[in-house]
């Protein structure tokens, strides 16, 4: 018999071969062992303010209903690495999400297995959780942000992940090249409002000193340059260009370095898709980077830009990362490109890919 961890309250469960589902005997979650990473996500993040209902399976790891919350608290004392994982679901709202909790856990499951973070150490909000303070809400996010990089040191390691839905706003700072702030959605951006660019950037890229990393991977539509790191690698000209604002604002860290690996250019849309699981919707971006790392954990970053652009370009030709409706309705092919942004220039094709 081999031993499997229930993700939801980390207990150990002694599985038996040829079976699949499984029920925790600590908190009576459902886990599924068909993949590592759980189940799946919902259909498509769109353009602006235009709303569309996005479909999926729920998670089946979701905890009981009668399943007492646990307490919040952040990891206690200093930690190397530390990472915030957000999936939002929009619940009740008509640009609902069913699924996005998954590639949260998919997520979760990377960090713990390949990279040693530890399990107390990953701050998740998720509207799974029968409690309002892990709620992926406005000030939940904000106050996850400032924790993640809060008595950063050298040689720390920080990841933020990004699952939900994306948006552009008009910038009226002079800050953007291209004349507009993207913002992710909380779970209450319709009364709380989006989270900006310009607060992420002073919240969890300012903050980073020497020797400290932060990694970024941001699955939501016009995420391109949700960081507003200075610098976002042209993969076809095969170079780093220059993203500072034009107004002069400083947008650097304070010695550390800041990595960003979106799902699509800030004039793209993200997708969810079926391709890769067969009979499951999943986020295109989250799916395509976690299988390419377990595939390749020694891989640079060039490398892994190239792969995954590979593995979308494949499933667009099989048209599975569009939607017939959204391609009359804009009259293109809505092929999303991953992006890659960093506080610094770097070797993509020497430096290995680590959080």
């Amino acid at each position: 018999m081999e031993s499997i961890v229930c993700s939801n309250c980390n207990s150990q469960v002694l599985g038996t071969p040829f079976s699949v589902n499984y029920r925790c005997w600590s908190c009576q979650a459902m886990i599924s062992t068909q993949q590592c990473e759980t189940l799946s996500k919902g259909a498509l993040r769109l353009h602006l303010m235009t709303r569309f209902s996005r479909s999926g399976r729920p998670s089946s790891m979701s905890p009981m209903p009668n399943q007492k919350p646990n307490p919040v608290s952040f990891a206690a004392g200093h930690q190397q690495k530390k990472a915030l994982l957000c999936g939002v679901s929009y619940e009740k709202k008509n640009h609902k999400l069913k699924g996005t909790v998954n590639d949260v856990n998919r997520m979760k499951c990377l960090l713990v297995d390949l990279y040693g973070f530890p399990v107390n150490a990953i701050h998740v909000l998720t509207e799974e959780k029968n409690n309002t303070d892990l709620s992926p809400t406005k000030k939940n996010i904000q106050k996850a942000l400032s924790w993640l990089v809060e008595d950063c040191k050298s040689g720390d390691s920080l990841v933020f992940y990004f699952s939900g839905h994306g948006l552009r706003q008009p910038d009226f700072n002079g800050d953007e090249l291209d004349g507009y702030d993207e913002t992710i959605c909380p779970s209450d951006f319709m009364t709380a409002g989006m989270i900006f660019d310009n607060y992420i950037n002073t919240t969890i890229v300012k903050p980073l000193k020497e020797g400290v990393k932060l990694h970024a991977i941001i699955d939501a539509c016009h995420s391109g340059t949700i960081l507003d790191l200075e610098h976002v690698y042209n993969l076809k000209k095969k170079r780093w260009e220059d993203n500072k604002p034009p107004s002069g604002a400083r947008k650097c860290t304070n010695g550390g370095l800041a990595i960003s690996l979106s799902a699509c250019a800030d004039d793209q849309m993200a997708a969810d898709t079926t391709a890769f699981t067969g009979n499951e919707m999943s986020g295109a971006l989250t799916y395509i980077f976690v299988q390419t790392i377990r595939e390749n954990p020694q891989i640079t970053y060039g490398d892994l830009l190239n792969e995954m652009k590979e593995k979308m370009e494949l499933a667009n030709r099989k048209g599975c990362l569009n939607s017939p409706f959204l391609k009359k309705l804009f009259r293109c092919n809505l092929m999303q490109e991953c992006q890659l942004s960093s506080s610094k220039e770097f070797d993509v094709n020497a430096e290995q890919f680590k959080i």
